[in-house]
């Protein structure tokens, strides 16, 4: 069974008020205790409340019924994540009576604030690498020592499914579905109950599949099954798999959900992106050994609308789209799905991205930022996690590549999807697949989204490989500034891309985790200028806060 919840550290519990410390408590929590020139009121005018509706017209009633099911299960899975996440963080949650605290901590689901490079806004505690994944006294450096002394257990301390803990003098790897068995048997039963409801035999083959993978930890045979789902009406993303919360090893994954309903129309101009894959895959600047043929495989895509999310999916960065699954045997026999959230894209490009392209880019590159180049450059970010090697090549042997980068993973393969899609982009229209005459769009909207995502700080990995491309693409001239407005070479953007396109890609080939942490170190700073621009954009909102038409329930 799960352990009980711990308690804030020195028993104290915030109640709202700043530094008050509560009867019997010995610790005393500070509201924004690093940065204290930002009160919660602050921090929460960065987010922009964006309703996302359930649309339950034309649903059958036992449709309707299944969505109701799948997000009981993504309840129970957002319970996990908290676990996962911040501990301590989640009791606050539950017991404070401070209702912008609370809020606060329902958009980071943690008490760390992603805009503040990760710093506390509740408490003074900095932020675990690992979180909750491991003993928070444990050290990389200690990891690895230990499993060089101890190397039958480093499978399952570095296995991307478990929780490592001390038993003694061993670190042990105690598996998900144990870990987590309250939350993760009854989850598994809503997803059997849903498929129980689908008019769609595929898909209820899927949710059946995906709840013995929730009991085993082995989500392979149900991954390959989510990837023969054909154009399906309903779907979910329901896995651990994203590592964004490790900053330790880079590898355990946290759990993370999004009910989903296709937009009809806007899924079917995805056939231009889905023919030219493998063409793209080809033409990558690397070495023909490192880009594995894409003909043949699966390259689903869709358009969805997202009307519920839980656990790395819905708290902080709120992700327009995703590509899935992160396991590199299923890239290479199958490829990987591409989802993107149509109502979360929309509510960003019109909150957020096009205020801040008309407030930093030159007035006639801004007007060229659009929805529509947002989108494609979107899409082919997401078409470019499953581009470029699949393995790293070390001592010629085939090695995991995040297991080779470690933590610099995640910022490196988000900047190598935004390079490698610029780059994909680029030859669609050098092959007539796309308009010659929409490419400054495409570079406009690109670089308004930069911008967008620069606001995060660099705390986070998509910042972190946006500021590396930023600063990239300003010291090799195809961005400059100038009386507080940037400017787009366009001349230079293309050849630019390129460059750092091979750079990126020849990193991951090679699993040199020293150059890829030295090229982000060397590029992750932000400039004092576009500090200072970005200070000029405090009245956009930073990023959404969704509210859906569920009711949220945090156990």
């Amino acid at each position: 069974m799960r352990r009980p919840l711990a308690g804030l550290r020195g028993a104290a519990r915030y109640d709202g008020a700043m530094n008050r410390k509560l009867a019997g408590g010995a610790g005393v929590l500070v509201v924004a205790a690093a940065a204290a020139h930002l009160t919660l009121a602050e921090r929460l005018a960065k987010w922009k409340p964006v309703d996302m509706p359930f649309h339950s017209a034309g649903l059958s009633p036992k449709e309707i019924q299944m969505v109701d099911k799948l997000v009981d299960a993504c309840r129970l899975l957002n319970d996990v994540y908290w676990r996962q996440s911040d501990l301590e963080g989640l009791h606050l949650y539950k017991t404070t009576k401070d209702p912008q605290l609370k809020r606060m901590l329902s958009i980071m689901g943690s008490r760390w604030d992603l805009l503040d490079e990760n710093r506390p806004f509740v408490g003074n505690e900095p932020m675990p690498p690992g979180r909750e994944l491991y003993p928070k006294d444990l050290t990389r450096s200690q990891i690895e020592q230990y499993v060089a002394r101890h190397p039958a257990d480093k499978a399952a301390i570095y296995d991307p499914f478990t929780v490592v803990k001390r038993q003694g003098h061993r670190l042990v790897g105690v598996p998900y579905h144990q870990e987590y068995r309250e939350f993760v048997q009854p989850m598994a039963q809503a997803l059997r109950e849903a498929a129980a409801l689908s008019p769609d035999p595929a898909f209820a083959n899927f949710l059946r599949l995906r709840a013995d993978a929730l009991l085993t930890d082995d989500y392979y045979q149900s991954d390959l099954a989510w990837l023969d789902l054909k154009d399906p009406k309903f779907d979910v993303i329901f896995a651990p798999y994203e590592t964004y919360l490790d900053g330790l090893l880079g590898v355990k994954t946290s759990y993370g959900a999004s009910i989903l309903i296709r937009n009809y129309e806007e899924s079917q101009k995805l056939a231009v992106y889905r023919k030219y894959i493998p063409e793209i895959q080809d033409a990558l600047p690397i070495a023909a050994a490192d880009r594995p043929s894409k003909r043949g495989h699966l390259t689903p895509m869709e358009v969805m609308d997202a009307p519920y999310r839980a656990g790395d999916l819905r708290y902080g960065y709120q992700a327009v789209a995703d590509n899935l699954p992160n396991d590199a045997r299923i890239h290479q026999e199958k490829g990987t799905k591409k989802i993107f959230f149509k109502n979360f894209m929309d509510a960003r490009v019109d909150y957020v991205i096009l205020p801040i392209a008309r407030r930093l880019m030159l007035p006639e590159q801004a007007a060229k930022a659009s929805g529509a180049g947002y989108l494609a450059s979107t899409l082919l970010h997401e078409i470019s996690h499953g581009l470029g090697p699949a393995f790293a090549r070390i001592n010629g042997k085939q090695v995991d590549i995040r297991e080779a980068i470690g933590p610099a993973y995640s910022g490196l393969e988000e900047a190598k999807a935004d390079v490698v899609g610029m780059f994909g982009l680029k030859w669609l229209v050098d092959h007539g697949a796309m308009p010659k005459d929409r490419l400054e769009e495409y570079y406009a909207s690109y670089v308004a989204g930069i911008f967008r995502t620069l606001r995060f700080g660099t705390g986070e990995a998509h910042g972190r490989a946006e500021m590396m491309e930023f600063n990239y693409l300003l010291e090799n001239r195809a961005l400059s500034h100038s009386g507080g407005r940037y400017a787009i070479d366009y001349a230079r953007m293309p050849p630019v891309l390129e460059q750092l396109a091979h750079v990126l890609l020849e990193i991951e080939a090679t699993g040199s985790r020293a150059r890829a942490e030295a090229w982000l170190a060397k590029y992750d700073k932000m400039p004092p200028e576009l500090t200072q621009a970005l200070a000029a954009t405090s009245d956009i909102p930073v990023d959404i806060e969704p509210v859906f038409s569920f009711k949220d329930e945090v156990r």
